[in-house]
């Protein structure tokens, strides 16, 4: 059975002109690949998988993992991609979920368990199961199909228009749905992929001094990458930045060290295809601080948190209503259906609309600080430290605190060792918002806290904040 998105790979690399490469790495050209698949699809034939079966694809932001995705959809069955470097207990959790008897690891077939997995309603027509913790830290698998992915990168090639010329660079992991549209969104347009195995900024200005014209990556890489003053891309002319809120100091920042870049800060989820808003460059630097507006057939609401009649100017939750979201979480019912509102995904995060109709993310409700009874977004104040000349970043956190139920911390990142002091940063705090909004604490920190795809580690805050109160009793 030939899937819709292995036709659209296996034709995308028959006439790719470029190797697909991983920056430090051996070069693959296309035909390599095309074989390593069809390999790896045999191989799977002679097992006898079932269509619509879970294959485990590990991942490593290698040019083989491509030709391991091929397999899978040219056998039929669907990718479930398991980075490389996981831990035993995340892979054991994972293999625990999906029941999956094979994994292909660069094209190589592996043999998990004999017993077949229980064949599946929801997976008929998937593409892929993408693992996600979001804010529970428990793994759920996204169910996304292969039509709806496939059309989803129709508008996305539309909305950015790579092109055969370009050199893309991608320190994003292809386990994260952000890495993996954008890799396959380059070989289908015919460009060169360069893949970061691990993003550090000596594999970036490697990717850089390789002519890349386009970067994607999360705004915590961007804001590592400019903390080098000297940093500068001029030969970039796409900048993708997505997976958490950009701040506006941060996109000015990217925007002065790539002159000549059209800068795309994107907003999605894995559960809705991903890019479901796009603040594009026509819209800055007016909409910086907004996610801009929805891309090629989305729809979406602001639910107020209760029953009154939703006020535009306040907060609550944003939904969205798209064709391109996923089938349901795997195995999970009554979350799949917990998800949802008359056909509106539930995001879980809080938003509200500006004077000028522009969507505005305020936190997520589960990162709501509750502080003596006091509602407080941590987005809100880690925007407003990041004004702060001398704060180059910032994340909130709330603990159990037996008094106020939940106390809130915060962990800066100074611009420059020695010169900033946490009581000064009080009192700038407490000149421009409300005394139950400053933070109980400052930690100073060389680097925020990230998870494996890149992105801010906020439950890795509040460890720390808890082990170091422990320490002090």
């Amino acid at each position: 059975m030939t899937t819709p998105l292995a036709r659209l790979l296996a034709d995308a690399l028959r006439v790719l002109p470029h190797p697909v490469e991983s920056v430090a790495g051996v070069p693959s050209r296309s035909a390599e690949l095309l074989t390593l698949a069809e390999h790896g699809a045999e191989a799977l034939r002679r097992e006898h998988v079932r269509d619509d079966e879970p294959v485990h694809v590990r991942m490593g932001n290698r040019p083989a993992d491509l030709a391991s995705l091929l397999a899978v959809w040219e056998a039929g069955a669907v990718a479930v991609p398991v980075h490389v470097g996981a831990a035993p207990g995340t892979i054991a959790r994972v293999q625990s979920i999906t029941g999956a008897r094979f994994l292909i690891d660069a094209g190589l077939l592996e043999e998990l368990c004999n017993a077949a997995p229980p064949q599946r309603q929801l997976l008929r027509g998937a593409a892929l199961v993408i693992f996600t913790s979001g804010s529970t830290g428990e793994p759920k698998g996204v169910v996304i199909a292969h039509e709806r992915f496939a059309e989803k990168l129709s508008v996305l090639s539309r909305l950015l228009k790579f092109q055969s010329t370009d050199v893309v660079l991608v320190p994003l992991q292809l386990t994260f749905i952000f890495g993996l549209w954008v890799s396959l969104l380059a070989v289908l347009a015919g460009a060169r992929l360069l893949l970061v195995r691990k993003f550090t900024p000596e594999a970036i200005l490697r990717g850089l001094s390789n002519g890349a014209t386009i970067i994607a990556g999360v705004p915590s890489m961007f804001r590592t990458l400019l903390a080098d003053a000297s940093f500068c891309a001029p030969g970039v002319r796409i900048v993708l930045s997505g997976g958490e809120p950009l701040p506006k100091r941060v996109a000015e920042n990217i925007l002065s060290a790539s002159p000549q870049a059209a800068l795309y800060d994107l907003y999605g989820s894995t559960e809705t295809g991903s890019c479901d808003f796009c603040l594009t460059p026509q819209n800055q630097p007016q909409g910086f601080g907004t996610i801009g507006v929805p891309t090629e057939r989305v729809e979406f609401r602001i639910r107020p948190l209760t029953d009154q009649k939703a006020d535009t100017a306040e907060a609550g939750e944003l939904q969205i209503r798209t064709p391109f979201g996923m089938l349901g979480y795997l195995d999970q019912p009554g979350l799949t259906g917990a998800s949802r509102e008359h056909g509106y995904f539930r995001t879980g995060d809080l938003a509200r609309i500006d004077r000028n109709g522009r969507v505005v993310l305020v936190g997520r409700s589960k990162e709501i600080i509750s502080r003596g009874g006091m509602k407080i977004p941590p987005l809100e104040i880690e925007s407003l430290l990041c004004e702060h000349p001398e704060v180059a970043a910032a994340l909130c956190v709330g603990v159990p605190d037996e008094r106020l139920g939940e106390t809130m911390h915060a962990l800066v990142v100074p611009r420059a060792v020695g010169r900033l002091d946490p009581a000064a940063l009080r009192q700038w705090l407490l000149a421009r918002t409300e005394r139950f909004k400053v933070p109980d604490s400052f930690l100073l920190k060389e680097a925020l806290p990230l998870g494996p795809t890149g992105k801010l580690d906020r439950r890795s805050l509040a460890s720390l904040i808890l082990e170091a109160r422990n320490q002090n009793k």
